[in-house]
């Protein structure tokens, strides 16, 4: 996209290939018939190959894993109209008290004042309670978050799609098997599993176990010079049972693979490994920043969507194959008119060097 702020010099001293333009025709604004029918790059350790989605069952072996967020994405948006008639956008990010008070991006923002209460659009009342330094707003919504988008919520569709979201996209920016409630952006490699991939993969012998996390509203926020030499970024929800763990282990320990679908799975994945290097089971947050550099001990495979410029989702795939290879990837993408984003085409990445080397 060509209308951004340009980067920190900083931010690409420490990673160089962060960046690059995109055209807006390679922004996928809608997703493609089929939930299988986008294309798939295979980035290989020294040529590139271009697949079809379909073609992932292929590609992995039997006895391998494969991980899911099964992350539901909430209907967050919201509108509302202030006292004087004013229309206000929202995007609730709810906290684990569903009753209690939340955080909310609302645009426009700069005009609004504490106890201000704007009426939703569809019914509810959205009350601001304490503007925070980041922008953000902390809000009590009532009855409460849950009713309220349940009867006036939309999807939350990404600002780069450019487009208000439409009837389709409550099934289509959802992946097939999502579970618990909790998200405001979809963890998108999932969305290219249809129920007969899945099912092809399961005829493989190839395993499939769900963890969560739920992806917050900082997944779009370019990367800040801040967030590198923090080594932390906005934190995230997640739960990862026990079951899920002994999978993982089993499979490791059989010579399996471990494949993440998306960004979000590896971010869960890393950031519950304990400081003897491993998986531990249970709920909590990350904050955790993967970047070149960065150590993998749990994920082996990544299949991905292809990311923002900038962005920390960026930088871990840097992280997971190498900024050579991820740079490469991108320009064959961009030369070969792939779609971009989170209704885009995908890739499917090894880790490197492979774990042991």
């Amino acid at each position: 996209m060509r209308d951004r702020c340009p980067p920190p010099v900083e931010l690409l001293q420490e990673l160089p290939g962060l960046d690059f333009l995109l055209p807006e025709e390679l922004i996928a604004r809608y997703p493609p018939e089929r939930r299988d029918g986008g294309r798939l790059l295979r980035v290989l350790p020294d040529s590139l190959e271009d697949l079809r989605i379909t073609d992932l069952p292929s590609l992995l072996r039997e006895g391998d894993l494969v991980v899911l967020n099964d992350t539901r994405v909430l209907p967050a948006r919201l509108f509302a109209r202030r006292g004087s008639g004013a229309q206000v956008e929202a995007l609730l990010v709810p906290s684990p008290d569903p009753d209690g008070p939340c955080l909310a991006l609302l645009r426009p923002g700069r005009r609004l004042w504490v106890g201000e209460r704007l009426q939703v659009l569809g019914g509810g009342e959205i009350h601001l309670e304490e503007r925070r330094e980041d922008g953000s707003w902390r809000v009590q919504v009532h009855p409460s978050p849950s009713e309220v988008m349940s009867r006036s919520g939309q999807v939350p569709l990404p600002p780069y799609l450019g487009r208000p979201a439409e009837e389709a996209d409550r099934e289509r920016y959802q992946t097939v098997y999502a579970g618990p409630a909790g998200a405001v952006a979809a963890p998108t490699a999932g969305l290219h599993l249809s129920h007969e991939l899945l099912a092809s993969l399961e005829a493989r012998g190839i395993g499939r176990v769900q963890i969560t996390l739920h992806v917050g509203p900082g997944t779009f926020r370019p990367l800040r010079v801040e967030d590198l030499r923090a080594g932390r970024l906005h934190a995230e929800a997640y739960e990862i049972g026990a079951e899920a763990v002994a999978r993982i282990e089993a499979t490791r320990a059989a010579g399996g693979r471990v494949l993440a679908v998306g960004t979000t799975a590896v971010r869960a994945l890393e950031g519950a490994v304990d400081a003897e290097g491993r998986l531990q089971a249970g709920r909590g947050w990350t904050d955790l920043l993967l970047r070149p550099g960065s150590r993998f001990r749990v994920v082996d495979r990544l299949l991905t969507n292809f990311h923002l410029p900038q962005s920390s989702l960026l930088a871990l795939v840097h992280a997971f194959a190498g900024s050579p290879r991820a740079q490469a990837a991108y320009a064959h993408a961009l030369a070969g008119r792939y779609r971009f984003y989170s209704y885009g085409d995908a890739m499917l990445l090894d880790l490197d060097p492979p774990r042991g080397e």
